[in-house]
């Protein structure tokens, strides 16, 4: 990558420190980190398989039960927000190791608790360590490669979902009233990548100082990297407060909209992932049929990350989430087609898998100087998550099972009206810049 003078978050009344020279990432901790994304993608799919023995130990309701992964997801959006607050003042090297040592703490604690209360305590532990990994490495990666970055993002999101394949097929394989020995291995397997975090730059760039050397041709702010912390720059004396007020709501809107986007696109994939088992049996096809189109899902969403990296070298970003969206609520709206619905949903996973990494980059370049926006579409997406079942549920209780694919290409088209809107804004401000 090309290097340029970067900029701590030092106080105003200092002049810019300058990170050191080199990448962001050696070869070694590049993979090193894909293999932490793999350890994460097994951790969070471990908690699932894990009930059944969970209830037995315990003496829990499946509610109860389902509370490990709540208290995990919890923990991660707390990790998130803990790991922005810490960027750019603590070394990313400390910040990233104490996320690995408080997901291998957590999973053990997981692993060896004598009651529930302390293995939910220990699942938050874990949720805490995985939202640092999760968002930190996926801010690094997103300015960390120059234009190489959107397609290194879906690489390395590729690898949580062979971890997310991985978990159950292991829990499947050894039972599950051995899950305690899996989140023990998942804890020890922590520790060599804190041997790689050497590889990692301590201060890594500011996304402003990254601006246009990503795979998106055209940026929001590549005109003017600056406008969103100084909307005023090069106005004419006296005309700042006129000009700040619109340049500010102007960034509001850009971020708010990121956010609903990568909130309904996440409640999709839980959606799908949730209820695709269940709308198919009521379709007609047996349950081992209907668990094996879910499995391939999930498959094809790890494959999709991995077919679009040398595209995202090719295209802009927005163009690859125009074109996903697009697809995705087509492939819903077959997917309402009994026949045609196992295949269908495949196409959702192969058409969704890029719009969580590759919508990163682009955040950056639309607002290089928000620096809470990566840490809050993170969260945000953690917490449409969670929410997307409650209020699945509920819409699926009122229309009925048969009706869940129209209801999920309906979010799919908000969210390509969300990704059309983005497009035009970004364009409208790097013009009129």
């Amino acid at each position: 990558m090309t290097d340029h003078p970067t900029a701590q978050r030092a106080p105003a009344t200092h002049p810019r420190s300058l990170a050191p020279p080199g990448p962001v990432f050696t070869a070694s901790a590049a993979v090193a980190s894909c293999a932490g994304f793999v350890l994460i993608g097994a951790l969070q799919a471990l908690y699932g398989p894990s009930i059944p023995s969970l209830r037995d130990e315990f003496g829990l309701s499946p509610s109860a039960a389902g509370l490990g992964l709540s208290a995990h997801f919890v923990g991660g959006v707390a990790g998130v927000l803990l790991f922005d607050r810490r960027y750019g003042r603590t070394g990313n090297r400390r910040i990233l190791g104490a996320s690995y040592l408080l997901m291998a703490a957590g999973a053990a604690g997981f692993a060896l608790a004598p009651d529930w209360p302390v293995a939910l305590v220990a699942a938050f532990v874990a949720g805490l360590g995985f939202g640092g990994i999760d968002y930190g490495l996926n801010q690094l990666f997103s300015i960390g490669f120059g234009h190489r970055s959107t397609a290194m993002l879906n690489i390395l999101n590729a690898h949580f979902g062979i971890g997310a394949i991985l978990g159950p097929a292991l829990v499947g394989v050894v039972g599950s009233e051995h899950y305690p020995a899996l989140f023990l291995a998942f804890a020890l397997a922590n520790l060599p990548l804190l041997l790689c975090l050497r590889g990692v730059r301590n201060h890594a760039p500011h996304p402003t100082d990254q601006t246009g050397t990503g795979s998106d041709p055209d940026p929001a702010t590549a005109a003017h990297p600056n406008a969103a912390a100084h909307p005023t720059a090069g106005a004419h004396p006296g005309t700042g407060a006129a000009d700040r007020a619109p340049a500010n709501a102007a960034l509001r809107s850009v971020l708010a909209v990121f956010v609903t986007l990568y909130v309904l696109h996440v409640g999709i994939e839980a959606g799908v992932g949730g209820w695709e088992p269940t709308h198919l049996e009521t379709v007609g096809y047996g349950a081992g049929a209907a668990a094996t189109a879910t499995s391939v899902y999930w498959l094809m969403m790890t494959v999709g990350r991995f077919l679009v990296a040398p595209i995202a070298l090719r295209f802009s970003a927005r163009a690859i989430i125009t074109v996903s969206c697009a697809g995705m609520t087509a492939c819903l709206l077959l997917a309402g087609v009994p026949d045609l619905a196992p295949y269908a949903y495949a196409g959702v996973g192969l058409f969704i898998a890029p719009i969580f990494p590759t919508g990163l980059p682009w955040l950056n370049r639309a607002a290089p100087r928000a620096r809470r926006a990566g840490a809050v579409v993170i969260a945000a997406s953690m917490l449409g998550g969670v929410a997307a079942g409650p209020a699945l549920g509920r819409t699926i209780e009122w229309s009925g099972v048969r009706a869940v694919p129209l209801i999920l290409a309906a979010v799919s088209a908000a969210c390509l009206a969300a990704t059309l809107w983005l497009a035009r804004a970004t364009q409208t401000h790097r013009t009129s810049a």
